[in-house]
């Protein structure tokens, strides 16, 4: 099947038989992103004879090596058909889970010795993939086997029983561990096991920040991200455990139905996460979801070429496409169990519905994330050091423009299309807004409007003459064809744009019918590599946070969805004023007078 193809294929006993044991690719610690860093001696690590040679950061094996067989050499399965059996991991487990958490390092001028890069975790797959049973097991590890004094270990979920379902498989680990019996005490009122050799402790939390506070964890587990209601309890356990060595803060979720929520919000990040590992060294995320869309699908095949438990199509009903979200199908989930479940759900929404959220990890929403940032990424062309550094190039060049109006109390955008690609944007705001935008992007906002990026104006509101100045800078400087517009700018806007520079204004907004044929060509352009945006930031920031919803029994329109600006921080105004743009495009050249072509009749 080429790459890009999202219809299903044709029918066969090879193609419809369930590929429950394909095996996940084994860990190359060569072709793992890692940051380039050659600070540090030779690590030295050693475990049973043998010593990692390398420095700087890299893959250190034997501590992979140590994680591996702590579970092999004294755990057993706590339950399901492999109960009481050694937990020897799964190859995706292994491979794609525990080995690149434990074994890659970083040198630590703090601490002066090596440490996990790690010390954040995201893993997000389907329900009923054994996530109960790994969960205890690093648990465990982080309690009594990672060399930490005094550690503090806790698991917490929306609420207390949740948060059991891995203490209780902890504690049957412990029982059935000859080592680990000896070891550790259960205190059961408590729901705590001890280890009074190192002064740790394992113990479940309620979901509640207010009385977490005083807590320095060593290694944190959140089990079920989309029943939080916020990110109290995580910021409150992750600004604990700023004392620690080498911590670990690890979230296991499946996909939320809530498109604007912690969890959305969480699930979302590790995405990104999974995109670009550059964008947060430090945070390692495995996600299995069966893609929602076409474009999801191509993403997939980009970021993971030639792997066989990879979908095929969209259809949530092949079988071939169910290993992907669901990595333990064919050795310890039952391939009959999801038959079943698939057809009870068929013809019945709100079991179809289920279906897809617990079993495909699929986010039940007509909400979407659109643009995949290495898709992005691939259409920069050049990176401009400055925002005027291209015009130069394109100075009285065919173009069309776009404007996407805020409020007053907000960001405008104004895009200008031409017709090889190239895109260019202004930004305007005013400056009130920016303490709110930096708290946002970590203060990258305000470095943007330093170097230029966008312009912000003094006071709460914009200066609207400032736009129309720049506007008609612009016009005196490239050939604008027309100007398409949001009709939520308002007349008043229009005319006095019309009134500086006699540009031809065309009304349209962000519905269906308006936004399905420059989105399609968008996205089309984008991955034939055909436009340039040449790394602007604040576009890049934009498009990230881009969302498209479709009608679920029309999923081939598209329209933008606007975030809730006070609530989520996120701002997208530049992706519509382009998308203007290039629907401007789409409709060409004004016609031409029949006088221009034969004169005047005397």
């Amino acid at each position: 099947m080429t790459a890009g193809t999202t219809t299903r294929p044709a029918r066969s006993k090879t193609s419809t038989r369930p590929r429950g044991r394909a095996k996940p690719p084994q860990f190359n610690p060569r072709t793992w992103w890692r940051p380039r860093s050659r600070k540090g001696p030779v690590c030295g690590y050693t475990l049973d004879g043998t010593t990692c040679t390398s420095s700087g950061t890299h893959h250190c094996e034997p501590r992979a090596d140590r994680v591996v067989k702590f579970f092999a050499e004294l755990l057993v399965h706590p339950a399901g058909a492999l109960a009481g059996t050694r937990f020897v991991l799964a190859p995706w487990q292994e491979h794609e889970i525990i080995r690149p958490l434990f074994g890659e390092v970083v040198w630590s001028e703090q601490w002066g010795r090596y440490v996990r890069r790690y010390s954040r975790a995201t893993i997000v797959m389907a329900r009923k993939n054994g996530k109960s049973a790994l969960l205890s097991g690093i648990a465990l590890y982080m309690l009594c086997g990672d060399g930490e004094e005094s550690a503090e270990v806790y698991g917490a979920a929306a609420i207390k029983r949740q948060a059991g379902k891995v203490f209780e498989p902890c504690v049957k680990m412990q029982r059935r561990s000859p080592v680990l019996a000896k070891r550790l005490t259960h205190v059961k009122a408590a729901m705590r096991l001890v280890d009074e050799q190192t002064g740790s402790h394992y113990e479940v939390i309620a979901s509640d920040a207010d009385n977490e506070l005083g807590h320095s964890p060593h290694c944190f587990i959140l089990d079920e991200v989309l029943s939080q209601p916020d990110d109290s309890l995580w910021v409150a356990m992750r600004t604990g455990a700023g004392a620690r060595t080498q911590p670990l803060m690890l979230a296991i979720t499946t996909e939320t139905s809530q498109q604007y929520s912690f969890g959305a919000d969480f699930i979302d990040e590790a995405d990104r996460v999974m995109e670009d590992p550059s964008r947060s060294p430090h945070h390692f995320v495995y996600v299995r979801k069966m893609p929602r869309t076409p474009d999801e699908l191509d993403r997939l095949q980009r970021l993971f070429p030639g792997r066989a438990d990879l979908p095929v199509s969209l259809d949530p009903w092949d079988e071939a496409n169910w290993q992907w979200p669901n990595p333990a199908l064919g050795s310890f989930l039952a391939i009959q169990s999801l038959r079943d479940e698939a057809h009870e759900a068929k013809g019945d929404r709100k079991g179809e519905n289920a279906f897809r959220q617990f079993r495909l990890n699929q986010r039940v929403s007509e909400v979407s994330r659109w643009i995949a940032m290495d898709l992005w990424d691939m259409n920069a062309r050049e990176l401009a050091p400055s925002p005027g550094w291209i015009a130069g190039r394109l100075e009285g060049q065919r173009c069309w423009g776009g404007l996407d109006l805020s409020s007053k109390l907000d960001l405008t955008a104004w895009a200008l299309y031409f017709p090889s690609g190239e895109i260019l944007w202004r930004f305007w705001a005013p400056e009130s807004v920016r303490p709110l935008l930096d708290e946002h992007t970590n203060g990258a906002f305000g470095e943007w409007a330093d170097d230029g990026w966008v312009t912000l104006t003094e006071g709460d509101t914009i200066d609207y003459d400032t736009i129309y100045d720049d506007i008609e800078t612009d016009h005196n400087f490239y050939k604008i064809v027309n100007v398409t517009y949001d009709k939520w700018c308002g007349e008043p806007v229009r005319q006095q744009i019309v009134k500086r520079t006699r540009l031809t204004m065309i009304e349209s907004d962000t519905t269906f019918t308006r936004m399905t044929p420059p989105m399609s060509e968008f996205m089309r352009g984008l991955k034939a590599r055909e436009y340039a945006h040449f790394g602007n930031p604040v576009a890049r920031w934009m498009a990230d946070n881009l969302e498209c919803k479709s009608p679920r029994d029309d999923p081939d329109r598209i329209r933008p969805v606007k975030p809730d600006r006070g609530k989520t921080g996120k701002r997208i105004d530049g992706m519509p004023a382009a998308l203007f743009a290039i629907d401007g495009g789409l409709r060409g050249m004004p016609a031409a007078s029949i006088y221009e072509s034969q004169g005047m009749a005397l």
